[in-house]
């Protein structure tokens, strides 16, 4: 009987084994199968939940249509003077009477995009949207058109507020740009190419960004979500649905997107936004002080372990600054107890600190720390020139930015070798003379240029010429272009 029972259960050996085999694969096809379900639901969730954050923030963004009237000098060519050259004196000399006839005017129209920030009517935008339109007219996502006014703009940070007459209009709230994080999803809605209320999703891929050449004062968040042409004074949303940001620029070489897309950070704009409503205009804090980087080799010079703080290279005499006792050669390591590290950081800090204002400046002084106190005052009218220069810049109708190491390698040049073409509206003067982004810019006016600052010091020269000279290289070529301006 026990020989029988051993035979038995030897010859069920092999079938119990596939047995247990085939049970635990079924059950391990089983567990995958849960697994790829629970993953498909936490996807299925997540656009959902993109979906509700746009569905909710969507009827806050508006479509910003503007016109204004442009008078164009007439020409013996039919009025077909792309590049103002027959407004010349030689010309109008040739040419005579012919020349001298009635200008023409026409209607220029733009769009962009924006967002209402009050039930009853305020709106923010950039100050490149409107600019100086005459008339500008406010589409919301129900159809309904409205006329706008504007109530103040800022071109040295872009940001513009209109206000439109309704009542119980839907609002997007406003965050807090400086608690978002590198990585964070965001939400950019706008109007690009007209395409109204457009929505695309991607991350911050950057913060902090500055000395990009756009506006006065930057401190640019950068994204990935794309953004185009009409997405500009459109909001980068986060995953609560607030406004962290107002779409504004873009770096292309086509002057399409090309994965990257700056935005004004919320609490900058907040603080424009108060004083334009309030006031009409902003009115900036001043230190009275020029400042730059904190290098290696600096570090080392000045007795600091590591690079850190922002060194003051001069002092401007009867200047907040100078009052309170601030040197040339000093390094302001901490501001009211936060650390300093960026020159752009401590500008916009300064900037939108109110006149009257006490700042407490930790400074290193001759390898020994001290702690000045400074009393913010109100920046003197005329001081500074940037927003004339920019208006040239806007008038050839181009971008430029530092050419960074990154850059430099990426487009094949060398570092310091000239400024980078960051951005070129199609049909401008520029664009006319085949200038595209991604081209290096190497002097101005015959001045060798390395700086987005020394570009723009060359070019303050064409504000009485009217002329502008440009060395500008393509790879191994470069050619000069010489430009005439409206």
């Amino acid at each position: 009987m026990n020989m029988l029972y051993k035979s038995i259960s030897k010859q069920m050996v092999a079938p119990l084994i596939l047995f247990m085999m085939f049970f635990m694969a079924a059950g391990q096809a089983n567990a995958r199968t849960e697994q790829q379900d629970e993953n498909i639901e936490l996807l299925s969730r997540t656009s959902k939940a993109i979906a509700e954050i746009v569905k909710e923030a969507m009827p806050a963004v508006v479509f910003v249509q503007v016109e204004k009237t442009v008078e164009q000098g007439p020409s013996a060519f039919g009025g077909q003077d792309p590049f103002g050259m027959f407004n010349d004196p030689f010309f109008q000399r040739f040419f005579g009477p012919q020349l001298r006839q009635r200008p023409r005017k026409f209607k220029q129209r733009g769009q962009g995009s924006g967002f209402i920030i009050s039930k009853d009517g305020y709106i923010l935008t950039n100050n490149h949207v409107v600019g100086d339109a005459d008339s500008i007219t406010v589409k919301l996502a129900d159809g309904r058109k409205f006329k706008a006014k504007v109530i103040g703009k800022d071109p040295q940070s872009d940001v513009a507020v209109i206000k439109i007459k309704a009542k119980n209009l839907p609002v997007l709230p406003l965050g807090n740009s400086d608690a978002i994080q590198v990585g964070e999803w965001v939400i950019a809605i706008g109007n690009p190419f007209g395409l109204t209320q457009t929505v695309t999703v991607g991350v911050i891929s950057a913060k902090g960004r500055s000395r990009l050449g756009i506006t006065d004062y930057e401190d640019y968040i950068q994204t990935d979500a794309a953004i185009n042409p009409g997405n500009s004074g459109g909001p980068l949303i986060n995953i609560h649905g607030e406004a962290i940001g107002i779409n504004s620029a873009i770096f292309s070489r086509s002057g399409g997107y090309m994965g990257i897309g700056f935005a004004i950070p919320i609490n900058m704009a907040k603080a424009v936004k108060n004083q334009l409503i309030k006031n009409g205009k902003v009115v900036r804090g001043w230190l009275g002080v020029v400042i730059q980087e904190v290098d290696e080799e600096l570090a080392k010079s000045f007795g600091l372990k590591k690079t850190e703080g922002v060194l003051i290279s001069e002092v401007a005499g009867n200047s907040p600054a100078s009052k309170a006792g601030l040197k040339s050669g000093d390094i302001i390591l901490k501001m009211n107890g936060h650390k300093v590290s960026d020159i752009g950081e401590l500008r916009n800090h300064i900037a939108l600190t109110p006149p009257g204002t006490k700042i407490k400046f930790e400074i290193l002084r001759e390898g020994k720390i001290k702690t000045v106190t400074v009393t913010i005052a109100e920046k003197p009218g005329g001081m500074s020139v940037a927003m004339n220069k920019h208006e040239i810049l806007k008038q050839l109708g181009m971008v430029v930015q530092e050419l960074t190491p990154d850059l430099a390698q990426q487009f094949g040049y060398h570092e310091g070798q000239g400024v980078l073409v960051a951005e070129v509206e199609p049909g401008s003067l520029v664009a006319s003379v085949g200038i595209q982004p991604g081209q290096l810019i190497e002097e101005v006016n015959r001045v060798k240029v390395r700086t987005v600052k020394q570009f723009l010091k060359a070019l303050a020269k064409s504000r009485k010429t009217k002329r502008v000279l440009f060395k500008v290289r393509d790879g191994d070529l470069s050619r000069y272009v010489a430009l005439r301006l409206p």
